[in-house]
C-alpha cells in the first residue's frame, strides 16, 4: 500500500483525494446526530446497504460452507445484524469520547482477567488475541482505562489521505499503535519485551498461514500471536467486546489463558474459544470475510490479502 501520495499516480491521487473528502464529510454530517441515534442509524443504514453491495452474498456463502443446518429464515436474520453491527461498530470508531466512556463503563469479566493481573504484577508480557466480533476496540478501551498499558496492531489503508485521519482516529482509544510490517513488527516485538501488553486480531485469512479448523472447515490463520507467546513468554489470553442487547454497551470478556504448547495447538486453542463466543451471538461476527477463501468461489480471483471497512487492528 502507498506510503504518501508521491507514489502514486496523478488519476490515483485524484481518486483517493476525493474519496477523502467524501467520506470524511459524511463522518462530520454523522457526527451532528446524537451519539445515542447516530451508532443505530448508521447500523440500519449499512445492513439496508448490505444486499447491494455484496454483502448478502459474502455472509450466505460463509453460512452455506459452515452452517448449512440453519433455516433460510436464521439466514436472513443474520444478514441484517452482521451488517447492522458492522455500521456500528463503524460509527463507534469516529465517534472518539461518546464511544470510549461507553467502553470504559463496560464490566469486565472472565478467568482470564485474573491471568492479565498477574501477568502485570509479574511484569510478564500479554498478548491479547480477539476478532472481528462485537467491537474488539470497546475491549482495548476498556481495558486501558482499568490501567492496562497496551499496544495494537492495525493495518494501513490503501488511501493515504484517509489513513492519516484513521490512524488519528483510532489512536485516541490508546497508543502505541504498531503498523503491519516490517518496522511495526519490531517496535511491538521491543514492547513485548518490555513486559508490555499487545492486542491483535487474529481471524483473517492470512497467507503463509497454518490450516487451522473454524467452523468445522480448515482456514488459513496466522500462528504469529502463538509464536510470539512462545518466544517471549507471553501470556497469550483472548478478549472479546461483546454488545449488549441495547446495541450501545458492551461486556468486555476474557478467556482462559491458552496454554503453552505448540504454534499450531495454540492458534487451534485460539479459534475453537472464538467459535464458542460466536455461536452464542451468532450475529456480531464478520461473517462478510472471505475466511475460507479455499472453498469460496472467488478466491480464485482474488490473490490479495484480506480487508474491510471495518478492519482496525487486523492481524
Amino acid at each position: 500500500m502507498p506510503l504518501d501520495p508521491s507514489q502514486l499516480t496523478a488519476r490515483q491521487r485524484a481518486s483517493y483525494f476525493a474519496e477523502n473528502i467524501a467520506l470524511r464529510g459524511i463522518l462530520r454530517l454523522a457526527g451532528l446526530v446524537p451519539y445515542r441515534w447516530r451508532v443505530p442509524l448508521i447500523g440500519k443504514l449499512v445492513s439496508a446497504l448490505g444486499p447491494l453491495v455484496g454483502f448478502d452474498r459474502r455472509i450466505r456463502d460463509n453460512l452455506t460452507l459452515t452452517c448449512p443446518d440453519l433455516t433460510e429464515a436464521d439466514v436472513a436474520k443474520l444478514c441484517r445484524e452482521v451488517s447492522d453491527n458492522a455500521g456500528r461498530t463503524i460509527a463507534e470508531l469516529y465517534a472518539g469520547a461518546p464511544f470510549i466512556e461507553r467502553a470504559k463503563a463496560a464490566p469486565i469479566t472472565g478467568a482470564g482477567l485474573q491471568s492479565l493481573e498477574e501477568a502485570r504484577a509479574a511484569g510478564r508480557p500479554v498478548i491479547l488475541v480477539t476478532g472481528h466480533f462485537g467491537n474488539y476496540d470497546a475491549a482495548r478501551a476498556g481495558l486501558i482505562s482499568r490501567g492496562f498499558t497496551m499496544g495494537a496492531l492495525y493495518r494501513r489503508m490503501a488511501n493515504p489521505y484517509f489513513n492519516t485521519h484513521y490512524v488519528r482516529t483510532i489512536s485516541q482509544i490508546g497508543t502505541p499503535m504498531f503498523e503491519q510490517g516490517k518496522r511495526g513488527m519490531v517496535e511491538m516485538v521491543r514492547h513485548l519485551k518490555k513486559g508490555g501488553t499487545i492486542a491483535i486480531v487474529a481471524d483473517l485469512h492470512v497467507h503463509g498461514g497454518e490450516l487451522i479448523n473454524f467452523f468445522g472447515k480448515p482456514a488459513v490463520t496466522s500462528t504469529v500471536p502463538a509464536e510470539l507467546a512462545l518466544k517471549y513468554n507471553a501470556a497469550l489470553i483472548p478478549v472479546y467486546g461483546i454488545r449488549q442487547e441495547n446495541g450501545l454497551d458492551f461486556e468486555v470478556t476474557l478467556s482462559d489463558e491458552i496454554s503453552a504448547s505448540d504454534p499450531v495447538t495454540m492458534t487451534q486453542a485460539i479459534c475453537d474459544d472464538l467459535e464458542n463466543v460466536v455461536r452464542r451471538h451468532m450475529g456480531q461476527w464478520f461473517w462478510i470475510h472471505r475466511r475460507w477463501k479455499s472453498y469460496l468461489p472467488e478466491a480464485a480471483a482474488d490473490p490479495s490479502g484480506e480487508t474491510s471497512p471495518e478492519d482496525g487492528l487486523n492481524s
